[in-house]
């Protein structure tokens, strides 16, 4: 990535900061409305049409072993939280368990053919890969997986990155001082000495060197602590710096932000158009959509759910982009719609804080089922862009000329009017 002239390091927290005040996307009752309902919605169950019996077969084990790992965990929570269970009760545990392992054995395999036949997988079977995807991705293969995902695997910049670590960013202070705060409660990222902040530190200053524009945000460093929980410091870098260059992380992290205004409003619109009641409520409260979606864009939920539930959402998004965060964001809002209409603003932000982030986790699946049941349209969401890109030039065009013009009545104009009437 060349290195652009200006050094930049974003001070605020994104997403509490107010975004400049837009205009709603708004509904017409023309053709453009019965565009959005009749367009296909790309659901889970339409791909899965397409699969061969066999490959059915596979995602039915992987449904499975979900289930099992589901009812195991609550198993385990069940007997650590009461003395009074019963023999027969372990000894389903113990099956259950059994299953598991078995299940488990075959995702090892599936999972470790997939990572070496890899192009095969993407050119051939990328209807199933999609699939097994949103089943979540085995811990032990997210490494791997996530670099095959976004092409990082051998990248120039990874040549450059121990260079990079011995030369000074302006930036400095301002990581440091943020990566305290970066996953608090994680043992990798405890102490001021841990070797999680260390290397946190090190990705965060070799990025604000490579692409000075956008220098440091808050925010990603939430994204490069999730790469550094599963891979090397300068694998973590090389992925980091693709996702910023090719999922439009970096138009998000610009000092500017104009991608998360854009992010806004695509949101807005399906808000207005999916869930109108919901919308018109926070309307009547002024709680406006940054005030609750911000995060969710910027950090991609690892600042909302429990990390094994955001992991899921950012399996997804490595391999479908940010069409994940919109599907979650409005399943989120369909799911709790009957109680935020009851709330203030007050109480819809401590519901955002407290309620919400811990409704699905003992169960992501449902969460990724609630997620593909969202209506969304790409051709509305590009449509969507090009609405708000006229809009925002016209905003500027309009602040041009109201600029106050150097004339009898600027103070400008008045001095250089006086000084040479002297």
């Amino acid at each position: 990535m060349a290195a652009l002239s200006a050094q930049s390091c974003n001070l605020a927290s994104p997403w509490l900061m107010s975004l400049p005040t837009m205009a709603s996307p708004t509904l017409s009752p023309d053709s453009s409305s019965q565009e959005a309902l009749s367009a296909p919605t790309c659901s889970p169950t339409s791909d899965s049409e397409n699969l061969s019996p066999d490959e059915l077969e596979l995602l039915a084990k992987l449904e499975e072993q979900n289930r099992l790992l589901e009812a195991d965990s609550k198993s385990m929570r069940s007997m650590n939280g009461s003395r009074r269970n019963s023999g027969s009760s372990l000894v389903s545990s113990s099956s259950a368990s059994s299953n598991l392992s078995h299940l488990e054995e075959d995702t090892w395999i599936l999972w470790g053919r997939i990572a070496n036949e890899w192009e095969e997988w993407r050119r051939r079977k990328e209807k199933l890969l999609k699939e097994l995807i949103r089943k979540g991705i085995p811990h032990h293969f997210r490494a791997i997986v996530w670099q095959l995902l976004c092409s990082a695997t051998d990248m120039p910049v990874k040549n450059q990155y121990s260079e990079l670590l011995k030369m000074s960013s302006p930036c400095e202070k301002l990581i440091r001082r943020d990566i305290a705060r970066t996953y608090p409660e994680h043992e990798f990222f405890k102490g001021q000495d841990s070797l999680g902040q260390e290397v946190l530190f090190n990705v965060m200053k070799a990025y604000s060197l490579v692409d000075r524009e956008v220098g440091y945000c808050q925010g990603s460093a939430f994204i490069v602590g999730l790469l550094l929980m599963q891979m090397p410091e300068e694998e973590a870098f090389c992925v980091f710096v693709r996702l910023m260059q090719e999922y439009r992380l970096r138009e998000l992290f610009k000092p500017s932000m104009a991608e998360l205004g854009l992010c806004i409003y695509q949101f807005e619109y399906m808000l207005q158009e999916q869930l109108p009641d919901l919308n018109t409520h926070f309307r009547s409260q002024s709680f406006h959509t940054s005030m609750y979606a911000s995060s969710w864009f910027l950090t991609l939920f690892l600042t909302t759910f429990p990390l094994p539930v955001a992991t899921r959402v950012f399996d997804i998004f490595m391999y479908e982009g940010l069409e994940i965060v919109f599907r979650v964001g409005l399943a989120l809002l369909q799911v709790n719609q009957t109680e935020l209409m009851q709330l203030d603003m007050e109480g819809m932000s401590q519901y955002f804080q407290r309620v919400i982030p811990h409704q699905f986790d003992s169960c992501p699946d449902k969460l990724v089922l609630k997620a593909y049941q969202v209506k969304y349209n790409p051709k509305k969401m590009k449509r969507l862009e090009k609405e708000y890109a006229a809009m925002k030039s016209k905003e500027m065009e309009e602040q041009i000329e109201i600029k106050p013009r150097v004339g009898a009545h600027s103070p400008i104009g008045m001095s250089s009017k006086l000084a040479t009437q002297q």
